[in-house]
């Protein structure tokens, strides 16, 4: 049985861009989603009245079932190993990077981790739509970060004219490449965007994992609330998906589109198995797991992204489906996606590179 994974999210931005705003709105938004914080160097946690600046070396329960860590870089691994004890039951850990640090190095430092029980949840790059320009030519690293980065808020929008907003946003769109950029006020991004909240416990039985039902309904936005927007498109298929020809669709997948998460039916080329399936910007992985006994077989998926065309990604997917004997995967065609399996540790202990 596969271990259940805990999402790693990096937060970065320069300083003042709102990260910290951003972050604190995570937390009193939770709602029974217990966050692990990391904070790096220079954070400050501001909910309950707890500041934990300068607290290095310290884990402090925020009192609404999420835990903050003040740590320093060199540090990480040891905190991830703490936050992902099961005693925690985190569903989520979110580093606050400091505004001087590399995101990319934080990001290095996940994905080569020998932690088993974490994933890699993606990179938001924090931006000041009232500073932008200034900022760039104060840190002239910004055009880098941003190019790295997964998901982009351009924050402080009602700080900034409508039509200098739009400026601001096509510049950051341009030097963000494919990642999905959204635009935001006080940091209120929908917690649903970044990490999948914890569903309520069910009567007798405790917590439980998240179906997908549960998925489509948490992922519906709702217009009423003051969240910066995006839009999610729920795929199902009752005919298995062509390994190939799925892959070509991850590879191209369009700018703005920022999560894929989900099962995939891969029909005779695996029939043992389903696969989970989980995107986050750039970096993709899939994970085999046996057909639940009894569980009809389907490929569930959600698309979550910023501008996107709804009709054109299932339309995609739909190409992707494999509709006869002659449509038959040809063989080998797991191949590629074997290449995003993670390896399990070798028997002489060697790490995963890529856990």
């Amino acid at each position: 049985m596969s271990v259940q994974q805990i999402p790693v999210v990096v937060l970065a931005g320069f300083l003042g861009s709102g990260k910290t705003t951003l972050l604190n709105h995570l937390l009193r938004s939770a709602r029974g989603t217990r966050i692990g914080v990391m904070v790096n160097d220079f954070g400050s946690i501001e909910i309950d009245a707890m500041t934990v600046a300068g607290q290095v070396g310290s884990t402090v329960s925020l009192g609404n079932g999420c835990l903050c860590c003040a740590v320093d870089a060199s540090e990480l691994d040891t905190y991830l190993e703490t936050l992902t004890r099961p005693s925690a039951r985190l569903d989520v850990i979110v580093i606050e990077a400091s505004g001087l640090a590399e995101p990319q190095e934080l990001v290095r430092m996940i994905l080569a981790s020998d932690n088993r029980r974490i994933m890699y949840g993606g990179l938001v790059e924090v931006v000041d739509a009232a500073e932008f320009d200034t900022t760039r030519a104060r840190h002239p690293e910004t055009d880098r970060h941003l190019a790295i980065a997964d998901l982009v808020v351009v924050n402080k929008a009602d700080r900034v004219p409508g039509a200098e907003l739009r400026r601001v946003h096509s510049a950051v769109t341009e030097l963000a490449g494919r990642a999905a950029v959204i635009d935001a006020a006080h940091g209120r991004v929908d917690p649903d965007l970044l990490f999948d909240r914890a569903a309520p416990p069910d009567d007798d039985s405790g917590a439980r994992q998240l179906s997908f039902e549960d998925l489509d309904e948490l992922y519906v936005a709702e217009d009423a609330h003051p969240h910066a927007a995006y839009e999610t498109v729920s795929f199902t298929s009752d005919l298995p998906l062509h390994p190939r020809r799925l892959l070509d669709f991850l590879d191209a997948r369009p700018e703005g589109l920022y999560r894929i998460k989900g099962f995939v039916d891969f029909g005779d080329a695996d029939p043992a198995n389903r696969y989970s399936l989980h995107a986050v910007g750039r970096f993709l992985r899939f994970q085999p797991e046996p057909w639940p006994r009894g569980e009809r077989r389907l490929t569930q998926l959600v698309l979550i992204g910023s501008s996107t065309d709804g009709e054109a990604l299932r339309k995609a997917l739909d190409d992707c489906r494999v509709t006869g004997g002659q449509d038959a995967p040809e063989e080998h065609s797991m191949w590629g996606v074997l290449r995003y399996v993670p390896r399990p540790p070798e028997e002489d202990g060697e790490p995963d590179p890529l856990a």
